[in-house]
């Protein structure tokens, strides 16, 4: 009998290991190509049509050898000088998007691996996703997954439920009056910063004129408001956290995360070995900052940030089986996150501007002068008065935005305007391309010009719904009032005590690392203004 087994067992196992292998085929061809088809097929009986797909990696390889092209065409980074350099960099770093919006329109579909996309920079549709519900569109699945590192399960990556949840418990402590409160944070910050570069203009040769990198000391700014807000602490005492959380950017930045051509999505060991390791340290680093923080707040009245946060997602049971301990790390990653690494970048690109067009230097110090009297101390309840800050601010977000895409996922069969967007596809709306629609704001649109802003956003273009450096929809960046009032307060702060030039040493060279960022970061020349 045992002979009998030992002769037909491999007679049973072939055919079944051929099933299996057969199954396999068939699973991996319904998930790379029926399924995409299917979904192309949708899309294009409604008449979207896009570049035809390679199996496996989809136009994934196109978008990398068109991207190869465009750097083969850049004969390297451009300086600024007076009106030389236009503002559009979509077609440097974004030259996919480009070359097939001038092929296909805008509203084309895509596809990267398995995953079909729907590129959507029409102003009326765009106008008509602010209006879809959040279980309608949510965080694309397979972006999201790739940012765990960064983000965890926090409030920026999401869906459903969770989000819901995370959302009610998050949202209040950035209502104004919560952020209005925090505005005092932000201007010892800010004149902190004033006073350091004081000092270097003190120490500088000639004692008259300091070079100064921008960027870097306004990542301290903020990052220092977001400490102390968070945990009562100052940048020193999270520097640690912040330097890990920018190396991890970093990192994940260079996997090509976006449409990396890895139908899979793996990435190789030992960078994924790195990525896991900081993603440790962060996690332990926060945690142990909150314990702390929790054990100081015991015996105060006034709660800080963190505090509130905890208290709500105790009260309110939001988590998992690690709450709060999960939802308090992952939630102060994505502040961490949006509220220091984008509003530094938000800054740098003021002062940039501000820079290369001293008269509205001049104009924000004539207004200061009106709102805040010959001391020009700031007084943060009067920061509403400084429109012409306002102005400024909203043109460089229309120009620069930090973030340089919507992306949404449906996860439902869903409407927007005229056209029925499949379950599963990925929509992209690439917001600096909307802030230069020559139909939506006219034929200065490549110009910075704040005076567009003088009569608000509502008057400021034809479709003011598509001026959305906040994003739209339910997903309105949380950290918007956030950003603004410390947005005021830095550029009040530096432009009262300084002015400032583009050093020779800047090259304008935008830089696309989960946000659009001065790649080789910005170098001022500064002196004190002579009042």
């Amino acid at each position: 009998m045992k002979a009998l087994y030992i002769h037909i067992l491999p007679t049973l196992l072939l055919p079944l290991g051929l099933l299996l292998l057969l199954g396999l085929a068939l699973y991996f061809f319904k998930i790379f190509w029926l399924n995409p088809w299917r979904i192309r097929r949708n899309l294009e009986s409604q008449g979207i049509k896009g570049p035809k797909p390679s199996f496996l990696y989809g136009n994934a390889l196109e978008m990398q050898k068109i991207q190869a092209f465009s750097a083969m065409k850049k004969s390297g980074t451009s300086g600024i000088n007076g009106e030389f350099v236009a503002h559009d960099y979509t077609s440097t770093l974004f030259p996919y998007f480009e070359q097939w919006r001038k092929e296909y329109g805008t509203i084309y579909t895509y596809s990267t691996g398995n995953k079909q996309h729907l590129y959507i920079n029409h102003p009326e549709v765009v106008k008509e996703m602010s209006n879809c519900i959040s279980s309608e569109l949510g965080k694309p699945s397979y972006i999201t997954k790739r940012l765990a590192p960064m983000l965890g399960n926090g409030i920026l990556r999401s869906n459903g439920h969770m989000w819901a949840r995370q959302r009610k418990v998050v949202a209040p402590e950035f209502f104004m009056d919560k952020v209005k409160g925090m505005a005092v944070l932000m201007l010892e910050s800010a004149e902190s910063l004033s006073s350091k570069w004081e000092r270097c203009i003190e120490e500088s040769e000639g004692g008259k004129i300091a070079e100064i990198k921008a960027e870097e000391d306004l990542r301290s700014v903020t990052a220092d408001v977001i400490s102390k807000a968070c945990f009562g602490s100052s940048y020193v005492e999270g520097k640690q956290i912040f330097s890990k959380l920018r190396t991890l950017q970093e990192l994940i930045t260079n996997q090509a995360f976006l449409f990396g051509s890895n139908a899979f999505g793996l990435v190789p060991n030992g960078q994924q070995r790195k990525i896991e390791n900081l993603e440790k340290e962060i996690e332990s680093l926060i945690w142990e900052a909150a314990k702390e923080r929790d054990k100081e707040c015991n015996n105060e009245e006034n709660r800080d940030l963190l505090q509130l946060i905890m208290e709500g997602a105790i009260n309110n049971n939001v988590g998992d089986e690690d709450s709060p301990k999960r939802f308090i790390v992952d939630n102060c990653k994505n502040i961490y996150f949006a509220g220091h690494e984008s509003t530094a970048i938000a800054a740098s690109w003021c002062l940039m501007l501000l820079a290369l067009h001293p008269q509205w230097q001049a104009r924000i110090r004539a207004e200061l002068a009106q709102v805040f009297g010959p001391t020009g101390k700031l007084d943060p309840d009067s920061l509403h008065k400084l429109k012409t800050v306002t102005m400024v601010i909203q043109e460089v977000l229309r120009l620069y935005p930090p973030a340089a895409f919507v992306s949404r996922e449906a996860l439902q069969d869903t409407q927007i305007g005229h056209i029925v967007v499949p379950k599963g596809v990925c929509l992209w709306t690439l917001i600096p391309t909307l802030h230069r629609d020559l139909n939506v704001w006219g034929p200065d649109v490549n110009e910075f010009n704040p005076e567009r802003f003088a009569n608000g956003i509502s008057n400021a273009c034809k479709v003011p719904q598509v001026y959305i450096p906040f994003g739209l929809g339910p997903r309105l960046c949380l950290g918007r009032n956030f950003a603004l009032i410390q947005l005021k307060i830095v550029v009040a702060v530096i432009v009262s005590k300084f002015s400032f030039s583009l050093s020779p040493k800047y090259r304008h060279s935008p830089a696309y690392r989960m946000i659009v960022e001065p790649g080789q970061g910005v170098q001022l020349l500064i002196q004190r203004h002579a009042k």
